[in-house]
């Protein structure tokens, strides 16, 4: 029939035989050629196996690398969080107005000045304490996270500067407020009593910090360039 001894053959071999060695095949064994489907079924192409191999293994650890790196941009973002659940306890910083939530994982917090919302997505830790005209009973008190991966005051403070010049019932001048990360926690820190200057150039950012102080009377949001004062 054929050089290759088979029946139904061409060079590769046909149902029998030939030089490519397996069933249904080429010149190089068939459905297998290409990588087969693993294993000996259907044909035993000798350069398939290492051609699937790249393709299943290769790209597949690529693949694998790549989401290692998106967990570690994870961790960043989740940096200054604290995990629910866990039993917390908060103590006052040096620095008055800020505080210190002591749990799984520690984390510099201030005072929510408006209890149940949140501004910028940051975590929340409510903590009971002796209510005030009754000793036998409690309420609750919430804490917002300050990340300080997203306002560098609240890095400042964790590095340990010695004085930020911001506490309760201060008057502030906040110059490039953005949207009001930063401010929504200075505006915790002076407290009601205080109140807090926010100037922002770009109106883009400035609708968010006025939607922000809608709910946070002690901000005054200022959208105008702070080279102009007299403006």
């Amino acid at each position: 029939m054929s050089r290759g001894g088979g029946s139904f053959g061409g060079r590769g071999g046909g149902f029998g035989g030939g030089r490519g060695g397996g069933g249904f095949g080429g010149r190089g064994g068939g459905v297998e050629k290409r990588g087969g489907f693993g294993g000996g079924g259907l044909g035993g192409g000798g350069r398939g196996p290492p051609r699937g191999g790249r393709g299943g293994g290769g790209r597949g650890g690529r693949g694998g690398d790549r989401g290692g790196r998106g967990g570690r941009g994870g961790g960043r973002g989740g940096a200054g969080g604290m995990k629910g659940g866990s039993k917390v306890v908060v103590e006052a910083h040096r620095h008055a107005g800020v505080f210190i939530a002591r749990g799984k994982e520690d984390a510099l917090v201030t005072k929510n000045m408006v209890p149940g919302e949140s501004v910028y997505g940051e975590k929340r830790v409510s903590v009971d304490v002796p209510a005030a005209d009754d000793a036998s009973a409690t309420s609750k008190i919430e804490y917002r996270v300050w990340n300080p991966f997203r306002s560098k005051l609240a890095a400042a403070v964790l590095a340990g500067v010695d004085h930020i010049h911001i506490k309760p019932g201060a008057k502030v001048l906040y110059l490039g407020a953005a949207s009001g990360t930063s401010v929504s926690h200075v505006s915790d820190i002076v407290g009601p009593t205080g109140a807090v200057y926010a100037v922002e150039f770009s109106h883009r950012s400035g609708r968010d910090l006025v939607n922000m102080a809608k709910k946070r009377p002690n901000i005054v949001p200022i959208i105008e360039d702070a080279r102009h004062p007299l403006k």
